[in-house]
């Protein structure tokens, strides 16, 4: 049924004139360099937008750090045409809702409707995204949104320790960065900053629009370039080089009055792009994925020393982290901690039977396959595989790459990405 399911995904085919095409997938890039891929779904009377802007913390500071989330908080307050409240109350009439924030690697708007409200969703879509109030008063009321978005971070243990853990494993690295940035960057950030920080972003030759639903792809098409085909083009997209991340393998210990203890091991992993991307999923499900990975049947179920068990390990354009995370109650974390590191020693030196490793391509590839099940989830797929250059073709041949994956491969990037692990323990005094 997996292998079925994975299978169904389309591939595309280039096509004469600048547009390419599968069975219900429609591409065109128009004149100014703007981006528009269309997917049509006729099994669902419901439509998904998803507008993706090249523009995230991947592109920040320490001084800018939050700027990206701030812009797309202040830009969803209000356009020249309404209010925020207006602007949600009008997407709840469309039978569905809107968003605008600021990632890792990318920034942008996503919106859902009932399908036959599409033309109105994608008019606001574009009203957000190009008719922005951004008034000074208004990036005031972000700002205090977004301080008290990063105390109740700072209040949280385990979101408090996931932020300690990135900036102890990246260093000088961008992806060391909260997105939502930190008290020090809000602060400094002001309206003139948030203003500029748009319009040097905001440009035809970074956007991707994605639609996914019950629509026609050429009536998408003709809407996209109506509303979106008037921006001037600014040029090619060159951004500087960021230096690659340098594993440290260090070990923090935070003190946080908290219940439970975090346990957070890990390392620099590789990017969406890279050869190893697979082999590192597999490994992350191996000792992660779900109830079956060995962090889960081994730490929690077997010898009670964990509440959660699991691992992290999502595509970035930069190299990224892979994570194994443990919640444990305080009494629990030092033999918690140790059990953790016996099994990153295990999966180094001990290779993975073939019945686990087969259950964890089938968990991985299963799980894929049910997260790009709806038009929400497809319309961002198709925007971030085009913003990361990743390529229209990408779920084929990760599938393919995923069921190659050897249990030497599993043991040879387990030894690379995990030779010195980083650890990050938060804990109560």
């Amino acid at each position: 049924m997996i292998r079925a399911a994975v299978l169904a995904l389309l591939l595309l085919a280039a096509l004469p004139g600048g547009v390419a095409r599968a069975e219900s997938v429609t591409r065109e890039r128009l004149p100014n360099g703007f981006s528009v891929i269309v997917r049509e779904n006729p099994l669902a009377p419901v439509v998904a937008v998803t507008l993706l802007v090249d523009m995230g913390s991947r592109l920040e500071r320490p001084a800018t750090a939050g700027i990206s989330n701030f812009v797309h908080d202040l830009m969803i307050q209000a356009t020249r045409k309404r209010g925020g409240t207006e602007l949600a109350e009008t997407m709840a009439n469309l039978g569905g809702k809107i968003s605008a924030a600021g990632d890792v690697d990318y920034s942008g708007i996503r919106a859902t409707a009932l399908a036959r409200f599409w033309r109105e969703a994608l008019d606001l879509v574009a009203e957000i995204a190009l008719e922005p109030k951004l008034t000074a008063d208004d990036a005031a009321g972000s700002r205090d949104f977004l301080l008290s978005r990063v105390q109740r971070r700072q209040d949280s243990p385990s979101s408090r320790a996931f932020d300690e853990f990135y900036a102890a494993l990246y260093g000088a690295h961008p992806y060391a960065l909260p997105s939502l940035g930190t008290r020090e960057s809000l602060k400094r950030i002001d309206h003139a900053a948030a203003v500029a920080h748009y319009r040097a972003f905001y440009r035809p030759e970074r956007m991707i629009l994605a639609v996914s639903g019950q629509v026609t792809a050429a009536d998408v098409v003709l809407a996209a370039r109506r509303l979106f085909g008037g921006m001037p083009a600014g040029g090619a997209v060159s951004d500087a080089a960021i230096p690659p991340p340098v594993a440290a393998g260090r070990r923090v210990v935070v003190e946080q009055p908290a219940q439970q203890a975090q346990i957070l091991a890990g390392g620099i992993a590789p990017a969406l792009n890279d050869a190893d991307h697979a082999a590192v999923k597999v490994l992350s499900t191996v000792l992660g994925g779900g109830m079956a990975g060995r962090l889960f049947s081994e730490l929690r179920d077997k010898r009670g020393l964990a509440y959660t068990a699991t691992s992290y390990y999502d595509p970035v354009r930069e190299p990224g982290a892979f994570v194994l995370y443990l919640g444990t109650a305080p009494r629990n974390a030092a033999r918690a901690e140790e059990a953790l590191l016996a099994e990153i020693a295990r999966i180094k030196t001990q290779p993975v039977g073939a019945e686990e490793l087969g259950r964890a391509k089938g968990y991985l590839l299963g799980r894929y396959a049910m997260d790009r099940r709806t038009n929400e989830r497809q319309s961002w797929y198709l925007a971030f595989y085009e913003l990361a250059r990743a390529g229209a073709d990408y779920p084929e041949r990760y599938r393919r790459a995923v069921e190659a994956v050897t249990a030497a491969d599993v043991q040879r990037v387990a030894q690379r990405y995990l030779a010195r692990p980083t650890i990050l323990v938060l804990r109560p005094k």
